[in-house]
């Protein structure tokens, strides 16, 4: 069966219907729609049962769209070949349920809780291993990675390529060409793929990540292949193009005084005999007081130190950032041993241990992001910035309404325990 475009709002419902609400308990939020143009994602945020909820199902594809901007690119804009494909993997019952492991790690802390969910099959748009029918041309896909843990590494065979033109809610400056690609739990790209190169009459969508990634166990012959395209024979003419250039937005702007630069330090905790049993940002819980509070419609500067051996894609609620550069950490069992003491980067020195090798982000994740794969063993330098990045206007909400937001790990395991904190604007 073709997978199909994710609708915009769930499924079954209708605009002011209340199916499946229970009395009293509705709540009605308005989404102003004033970014640009762009591919996001909704999911529940229940604390602490994300990962149970998603795994569920309620999670959906939201397109924001502006003709009068994107129809001048050429991009594949039609429905039929403008497609959202949203992956994520699942096991499931012989009934067909979904499997969930309802013991846990360790029960006694953690009632459910794993250190990562992996399932078995590799789900899109809501089926299992599909098959879709493509014509000789190209196509863009919207590719959203919903799973709880799971990295991909993408790659398509035949000779054919990915050419990126977006990267999460953005454009991004000029096309860049790939022959695969990481894309880790939450982080969306959006491709184009020329099936008229293609030499023969199918293509499978692959991946090669290992689990946890990066250095956990290599895939097996079933969670390596994602879908497959049925290509028919008959050439035909096609009208879209793949411009030069594609929608540049303003560089992520620093006040004359020069911006907040923060530290974030992410940890894992374990038991006598190694196992995991909790993740905190800077050291602290989801309920302690925020220690984040950026000002609405300024740019921070973040550290984000990676103190684990997981690669933890960082998602900041209201913010999007680009990324300058990742640095690795030398003698990091020595910065381990002072930050579990004083969970204070700078009074640990940081600067002398992050002197070890660069590593280059991907052309295709230069522009805005927001979520980014922070490496083990590593220091990620973000300017992140609090206001719309195509005008650098502030949002047409109140920012500093209670309850707040939050940044967190988009391992979804990882954000319900409890590598999660508050994020409290202000003025």
């Amino acid at each position: 069966m073709s997978p199909r475009a994710t609708a915009t709002r769930a499924h079954g419902s209708r605009p002011g219907s209340r199916t499946g609400a229970l009395p009293g308990r509705e709540k009605t939020y308005n989404y102003h729609n004033l970014q640009h143009p762009g591919t996001l994602w909704y999911h529940d945020h229940a604390m602490g049962l994300t990962r149970v909820n998603l795994l569920a199902g309620l999670v959906g594809a939201y397109v924001i769209r502006q003709p009068s901007l994107e129809m001048t690119l050429g991009l594949p804009y039609d429905e039929e070949f403008d497609r959202p494909l949203v992956v994520f993997d699942r096991s499931f019952n012989k009934d067909g349920s979904i499997y969930m492991d309802p013991k846990g790690n360790n029960p006694t802390i953690h009632p459910q809780w794993q250190p990562e969910y992996f399932g078995d099959a590799i789900v899109v748009n809501g089926k299992a291993w599909p098959y879709m029918t493509v014509r000789r041309r190209r196509y863009r896909f919207r590719i959203i990675n919903a799973s709880n843990a799971r990295f991909f590494n993408f790659s398509i065979d035949n000779g054919l390529k990915f050419v990126h033109v977006g990267s999460d809610s953005t454009y991004i400056e000029k096309p860049v060409t790939t022959n695969s690609f990481v894309l880790a739990p939450s982080e969306i790209t959006d491709v184009v793929v020329d099936f008229s190169k293609s030499k023969s009459k199918s293509a499978i969508l692959t991946n090669s990540a290992a689990y946890p990634y990066p250095s956990g166990d290599p895939v097996n012959t079933a969670n390596c292949k994602v879908m497959k395209f049925i290509i028919k024979s008959e050439h035909e003419s096609d009208t879209s193009t793949i411009p030069k250039t594609l929608i540049k937005y303003p560089p992520p702007s620093l006040s004359a005084t020069g911006a907040l630069t923060r530290h974030i330090a992410l940890y894992e905790y374990t038991s006598p005999i190694d196992e995991p049993t909790h993740l905190y940002i800077n050291g602290l819980s989801y309920d302690a007081p925020a220690t984040e509070t950026p000002k609405v419609g300024t740019t921070e500067i973040w550290n984000v130190i990676n103190l684990t051996e997981d690669n933890h894609p960082l998602h900041i609620h209201l913010g999007l950032f680009v990324v300058l550069d990742q640095t690795e950490l030398v003698d990091v069992d020595k910065f381990k041993e002072c930050m579990s003491k004083y969970n204070d980067a700078i009074k640990c020195g940081v600067h002398k241990y992050a002197v070890g090798r660069k590593t280059e982000v991907p052309a295709h994740e230069k522009g805005w992001k927001n979520v980014f794969k922070m490496m083990p063993g590593h220091i990620t330098k973000i300017h992140v910035r609090f206001s719309y990045i195509h005008s650098n206007e502030s949002y047409p909400f109140d920012a500093t309404a209670e309850p707040g937001y939050v940044y967190h790990c988009h391992i979804l395991d990882h954000e319900d325990n409890a590598m999660m904190r508050p994020l409290k604007f202000t003025h």
